[in-house]
């Protein structure tokens, strides 16, 4: 769980959802190797969480022209989208999609303040998040509660 530092960049094309623009709220960047699926479980959290507080969450999947490959760029561009100066809780879904974000985690200058790589899985680490986002939680309490999916069992 490491923290970044401020990014002066300017927010990206990234599909954010936010109905009350200046409220401190987590935000939440969804990191996959596929656009498809990143857009795709974005709006599954989305769904889930309801009528509460609108989160912003911004999918950052694929590369830039399209295919399937993790960026840097988009990550930065969807981190700083969603940062509404409460935190940036951010889900990968695998291998190089961690790394990039640890990548840029290390810079110290490409995302915003208090961004965190959340060890979370993907979907059900997601709806969680986006769920205790929206009641106004802080940035530890949606880490907590997408770690937490971890142990969901299904049998």
């Amino acid at each position: 769980m490491s923290e970044g530092t401020a990014r002066d960049g300017a927010a990206g094309d990234s599909a954010v959802s936010d109905d009350r623009k200046g409220e401190r709220l987590v935000g939440i960047v969804l990191v996959s190797h596929s656009a498809q699926v990143a857009a795709s479980v974005a709006e599954l959290a989305q769904g889930l969480a309801g009528g509460g507080t609108a989160v912003p969450v911004s999918p950052a999947g694929g590369t830039e022209g399209g295919g399937l490959g993790t960026s840097a760029e988009l990550i930065a561009a969807a981190a700083a989208a969603v940062d509404r100066g409460a935190g940036v809780a951010v889900l990968t879904d695998l291998g190089s999609a961690v790394l990039t974000v640890k990548a840029l985690l290390a810079e110290g200058d490409e995302l915003p303040d208090n961004t965190r790589l959340v060890d979370a899985p993907f979907v059900e680490g997601a709806v969680a998040a986006v769920v205790t986002a929206s009641t106004g939680a802080d940035l530890a309490a949606v880490e907590a509660a997408a770690a937490e999916a971890y142990t969901y069992r299904k049998v």
